[in-house]
């Protein structure tokens, strides 16, 4: 009992135990009726089928009387049986829990009983003797008013459950509400007004006024705990003033690294941006870091990958010059005219804190900092030197980075000019070269002017294809990209070629970017060149339209026009460029058709798999 006077929450749980505890009650009062009451719908609906019963029966007894034959006797037998074997089963009754002097089961009885000993003998010696119907029919009639009130009190015993149930609920809601207003004005009395005086103390405490007090009594929790926050509000007016002095050294402390971050940040520009000399971008930062957290000096070496040694690259304070300096006339790592120069014996009372130079697991070099070892180094020091180092570390990186990409685009330059010297012009030379070998057999057998003049032919018109080559190579190379990829170099061709052609060459382009790689772009290019400058020279067009798109990972690129076209669906005899244009596309790993159009002219058709679309395919398969 004490217990309960004193704990507000023992109080409360009390209360809600109680409405709980009704709760209950009501429910399982509730469930037993409702179980008591499952039977009563499929009694009455017995009830009801028995009328139904017999309503068969004297349908049946109609029919009997205007055909008296044996079908209908038999028909009436098989009612009768139906009726007496469901008016028989007692289950429906039983299930009601009553008792054997209840009126529902004395009411059930006597129908049982005037149906067994009366009706049914009547029935079947009526039509066993062929006797009078009506007055059974009547007999029957009344059978159904005695089922009807059976009906009837059914449905009153259901009644009488229900309001018992409802009297029921309606006492335990009274109660439940005696026992929530019991327990609502225990509430305002001894939380709610306490919490009040809580959220005041503490709003006060929120505005530095920590000379408020709540003054609860009492012996409950929020009696206790007022008295806890009182003593607390003193403890945190004694605790405030240190903590203001505290902040003021941490506003240093925090402003001094913004300063930091703001010069690592301003000094990341010049490191990202500022060439490969990584001397002068970074040894202003260096020394600027140095004056603002007091230490230094700051020396950068970077690892050689290949003799496995440390390179010096900078060091602030020094009396000389780096000795693997590329610019002298930089003067970043040098000293100011009277500097205080860190030797080895000016070095006494620093200590040295080494940091990686490194991105993942590679090493790119190494951070040498010294410092004071009386002031130290403090926790926000040390993570500015590692964001530091890994900023130097991404500095070296890229700009390895960027080296070893300007070497490997050098390359690539390189073999795809190769490649198409060895197409093209190359080609050529190697056909000139076995014209001329023909041209000595034949002067060496001593064959006539008239016999040569073939050959001479083949040599000039071999020579006119490899300079015409050679110019298509040079254009193609010389073309200015105002944005990477097939479809900037095409819009140049296209346009460069209906200014020669006279009119506008129509261009369709519908491929994803970055599908090709230069070596393929070339050849497409060159394809494309080829085939113009033949509209150019021999189709005698007035419309011309290149088409390249990807479809189903086929690149196609068509080229038509409705010029004279050519004669057959072969290419001409010595016709290099259709020749050079077949290697490519076979280069390509890809088909070239050229032919007739339907409606006049030709049509030249590249259809080939880009590099990226088979690697696609090969690690889909």
């Amino acid at each position: 009992m004490k217990l309960l006077q004193r704990s507000l929450a023992a109080r409360i749980t009390a209360s809600l135990l109680a409405i709980s505890a009704m709760a209950l009650i009501s429910i399982a009062v509730t469930t037993w009726i409702a179980s008591g009451s499952r039977g009563d719908a499929a009694t009455i609906n017995w009830a009801g089928s028995l009328r139904m019963n017999t309503y068969q029966v004297v349908t049946a007894l109609q029919r009997y009387q205007h055909q008296p034959d044996a079908a209908q006797r038999q028909h009436v037998a098989d009612m009768m049986e139906r009726f007496t074997e469901r008016l028989g089963n007692p289950q429906p009754i039983d299930s009601l829990r009553i008792s054997e002097k209840h009126p529902i089961r004395t009411h059930y009885q006597q129908l049982e009983r005037h149906w067994q000993n009366q009706l049914a003998p009547r029935i079947a010696a009526t039509i066993d003797d062929d006797a009078e119907i009506d007055p059974l029919l009547s007999e029957l009639e009344r059978q159904v008013d005695d089922i009807d009130q059976m009906v009837s009190l059914l449905e009153q015993h259901s009644y009488t459950k229900l309001q018992r149930l409802a009297t029921l609920q309606l006492f335990f809601l009274a109660l439940t509400a005696v026992v929530v207003a019991i327990a609502l004005y225990d509430i305002r009395h001894h939380l709610v007004r306490p919490l009040r005086q809580l959220v005041v103390l503490a709003r006060e405490t929120s505005r530095h006024n920590f000379n408020h007090r709540s003054h609860l009594q009492g012996d409950d929790e929020l009696a206790l705990l007022g008295r806890a926050l009182d003593s607390m509000a003193e403890e945190l007016g004694t605790s405030y003033a240190e903590l203001q002095d505290r902040v003021s050294r941490k506003k240093q402390e925090l402003a001094r690294s913004n300063a930091a971050m703001q010069i690592l940040h301003d000094g990341s520009r010049a490191l990202y941006g500022g060439g490969n000399d990584l001397c002068t971008s970074a040894a202003p930062m260096l020394r600027r870091l140095e004056e603002l957290l007091e230490i230094g000096p700051i020396g950068l070496s970077l690892h050689d990958p290949f003799d496995h040694r440390e390179v010096p690259i900078l060091v602030t304070h020094s009396p000389s010059r780096p000795a693997y300096c590329r610019d002298h006339d930089c003067n970043a790592c040098l000293i100011d005219p009277s500097p205080e120069i860190f030797t080895a014996e000016g070095r006494e009372g620093l200590e040295r804190l080494l940091l990686p130079v490194s991105v993942g697991t590679t090493l790119l070099g190494t951070l040498e900092v010294y410092y004071s070892a009386d002031l130290g180094l403090t926790d926000s020091t040390r993570r500015l030197l590692n964001a530091l180092s890994d900023q130097l570390a991404t500095a070296v990186y890229l700009q390895r980075r960027i080296e070893q990409q300007q070497q490997v685009t050098l390359m690539n330059e390189r073999t795809i000019i190769a490649r198409e010297l060895h197409d093209s012009l190359a080609q050529s030379l190697s056909y000139l070269k076995i014209q001329v070998a023909r041209l000595e057999r034949m002067q060496s057998k001593g064959l006539s002017r008239e016999d040569q003049a073939p050959v001479f032919d083949e040599l000039r018109t071999g020579l006119d294809s490899a300079y015409r080559q050679l110019r298509e190579l040079l254009t193609t190379f010389r073309l200015r990209f105002d944005s990477p990829g097939l479809q900037s170099s095409l819009s140049q061709t296209v346009a460069e070629f209906s200014e020669r052609l006279g009119f506008a060459v129509e261009f369709d382009f519908d491929v994803p970017p970055q599908l090709l790689n230069p070596n393929e772009e070339i050849h497409v290019l060159q394809i494309v060149r080829e085939a113009l400058a033949n509209i150019l020279k021999h189709a005698r067009a007035h419309w011309a339209r290149i088409s390249v798109r990807f479809v189903e990972a086929h690149l196609r690129v068509v080229i038509e026009d409705d010029g004279v076209g050519l004669e057959s669906d072969t290419s001409p005899p010595m016709h290099h460029g259709l020749v050079i244009m077949r290697d490519r596309a076979d280069t390509l790993g890809g088909n070239l058709q050229v032919r007739r159009r339907d409606v006049g002219g030709t049509l030249v058709a590249l259809d080939f798999t880009p590099q990226t679309a088979r690697l696609i395919a090969q690690q889909t398969a």
